[in-house]
């Protein structure tokens, strides 16, 4: 996975305007919510922070062309005994101003590394929807030093893009001109929960499809056995029964064959925006998992 450019949006005008929906799709988070800015190599990147002062910091990931918003089903819950931090990915359209090109998996893991670093965070459960569950792995392949577990959820990096998922894409942005009414039961046809989400969340991403030229981001690389078997944080894999990215039980397979002490699941229902689809059961098997983490650590 090789990028060449930075992402940009087409004028300063198109930028604001989406900046502007981004900030309304934000206020689905409950509050108070704090903002912050990390200075890395690769540029500035922008933090979103919820809970208490104290806790073993959870840092979430949103997916390829996504913004922190995505979260907002699982802010309450995470963040009732645990701060979190969700980040605006470096090269997707958001708050984060890059200046230079993470090119490959190391330059990936750097980036957010120094991210982790810049917010003081040492022990942090890393949760990834997507592209955000493949920087999660990747980052517990190259940088694992800041890490008390990962969490990929429906993540790429375990098999190869199959062509249904451009499909499903396409289906998906034809979804978004059926009428309001009809888009819960497109969604369910789909398994594609984006068609169904509120207004606030979905119009930043209508915005960018029209404004923002991105980095020209290749489909994520496919992990090699030995990096995932080298992996050695605790790993809870969830996939969706419907995902469109995935083909659920090679990938547990795979995952579970490779990957020491892994915990994978399929959860039943569920396609490839599965924390949207099946919140409380995501929260609920997130909580266990970094609970389970906790314990165990305070055990040894």
């Amino acid at each position: 996975m090789t990028r060449t450019t930075v992402g940009h949006f087409v004028t300063e005008s198109a930028r604001a305007k989406f900046l502007a929906a981004y900030d309304r799709a934000m206020e689905l988070w409950p509050s108070p919510r704090q903002e912050l800015d990390v200075e890395t190599a690769y540029g500035s990147v922008h933090v979103h922070r919820y809970g208490p002062a104290t806790g073993d910091p959870i840092v979430l990931l949103h997916g390829h062309a996504g913004h922190p918003s995505n979260w907002y089903p699982q802010i309450a819950a995470l963040g009732e005994h645990h701060p979190v931090y969700a980040i605006d990915t470096l090269d997707d359209p958001g708050r984060s101003v890059q200046r230079a090109v993470a090119a490959g998996s190391p330059e990936n893991a750097a980036w957010l590394g120094e991210v982790l670093a810049g917010l003081a965070l040492e022990r942090v459960h890393l949760v990834g929807a997507s592209y955000g569950g493949w920087l999660a792995l990747n980052q517990a392949v190259h940088a694992p030093e800041r890490l008390a577990s990962v969490a990929p959820l429906d993540p790429g990096g375990i098999e190869k893009v199959p062509a249904r998922f451009y499909v499903h894409l396409v289906a998906g942005l034809f979804g978004m001109l059926a009428p309001r009414p009809l888009r819960p039961a497109v969604a369910r046809l789909l398994a594609n929960p984006a068609l169904s989400a509120p207004r606030e969340m979905t119009a930043p991403l209508m915005l960018a499809l029209r404004s923002y030229k991105p980095s020209g981001r290749p489909p994520v690389r496919t992990f090699t056995d030995e990096e995932l078997a080298s992996i050695r944080v605790p790993v809870l894999v969830l996939v969706g029964r419907r995902s469109a990215l995935l083909r659920p039980h090679r990938v547990v397979e795979r995952v579970t064959r490779l990957i020491p002490g892994v915990r994978a699941e399929i959860l039943e229902r569920a396609g490839h925006g599965l924390n949207l689809e099946q919140p409380e059961t995501v929260n609920e098997r997130l909580l266990g998992f970094i609970g389970g983490v906790g314990r165990e650590r305070r055990a040894a």
